[in-house]
């Protein structure tokens, strides 16, 4: 703590200002000291400032107290702070109440006006399996402009479809959202654009967008090494084998395990049998059913 916020810290408690006692909590919880933080959060409560409960779930979710921060946002509801509603949502869905997250997600697109529930709700969908109601939920999201929204509802529907009329739809989400990117990429690959979509790839690269790298490594790579186990129709063209390696090392420190699994064909085809085996095996543990595949081939009916 610097000797600023502590000296702030000693007249906000002095002053018996709720204001002033949620200002230096906000620094406090900024600078990781979140019980401090949350100490001065119960104070202004004390001191008739309800609302500010919504300060102590969030404090209190940062310290491992889920439990704690349902009933601080539900309080801090109960005094009209609306924009509670999201990060109850949030946590709910954390603790597994699904239905208590749909609930919270769709009151604080309706209630709050926060276009982020809408989104968080349509995430939601999509993970149960529900494809239609995930779509709904995003479009009244990318309805209020929410741009990642805009982005991801273009990125489902080329997946469903494959129609190149959502370009506009698609390079307007690239923006913010990685998978409309890179499903940009592979628009302008089945349309002919292979400069274009490298530039897309590399610019989403660059702004630390991960779904790009894999695609990337694939249009470097080309086709005839990734056959039959492609994810991302790569279109023929100059091969750079080296370049391919890179962009998949860069998306698996980027956190994407997919990446194991074709750079293990890479590894393959120059004869590493040995890394490619350690990358098909790192894609598997990560739930890769391509990547456990190709274990299973390179080990052989030996292997069971």
């Amino acid at each position: 703590m610097t000797d600023e916020l502590g000296q702030r810290l000693r007249a906000a408690w002095a002053s018996g200002s709720a204001d002033a006692l949620v200002d230096v909590g906000c620094d406090l919880a900024d600078e990781g000291r979140q019980e401090e933080a949350e100490e001065c959060f119960r104070r202004a409560i004390a001191l008739g400032e309800d609302w500010v409960w919504f300060n102590v779930g969030n404090t209190v979710r940062e310290l491992g107290r889920p439990e704690e921060a349902v009933e601080a946002y539900r309080r801090a509801l109960a005094a009209g702070e609306t924009d509670a509603w999201l990060n109850l949502g949030a946590v709910l869905e954390d603790l597994g109440d699904l239905d208590g997250a749909v609930d919270a997600y769709t009151r604080a697109g309706e209630e709050a006006r926060d276009p982020e529930g809408f989104l968080r709700l349509a995430e939601l969908r999509r993970e149960q399996g529900r494809p239609e109601a995930a779509e709904a939920a995003a479009d009244r999201a990318a309805a209020a402009g929410h741009l990642p929204a805009v982005g991801l509802l273009a990125s489902w529907r080329w997946q469903r479809t494959g129609d190149v009329a959502l370009e506009p739809l698609l390079r307007q989400g690239a923006a913010v959202c990685g998978a409309a990117r890179a499903d940009l990429a592979q628009l302008l690959l089945r349309t002919g654009r292979r400069p274009q979509a490298r530039a897309e790839l590399e610019r989403g690269a660059k702004l630390g967008q991960r779904e790009c790298w894999l695609p990337l490594g694939n249009l470097f790579a080309g086709d005839d090494l990734l056959a039959g186990g492609e994810r991302d129709d790569p279109a023929s063209g100059d091969v750079d084998l080296a370049a391919a390696e890179d962009a998949y090392r860069a998306g698996i420190a980027a956190g994407d395990t997919h990446c194991h699994h074709n750079l293990g064909v890479l590894l393959l085809q120059r004869g590493e049998a040995a890394g490619a085996e350690e990358e098909f095996r790192a894609g598997a543990v990560a739930g890769d059913a391509l990547a456990e595949r190709a274990l299973r081939r390179l080990r052989g009916p030996e292997a069971g």
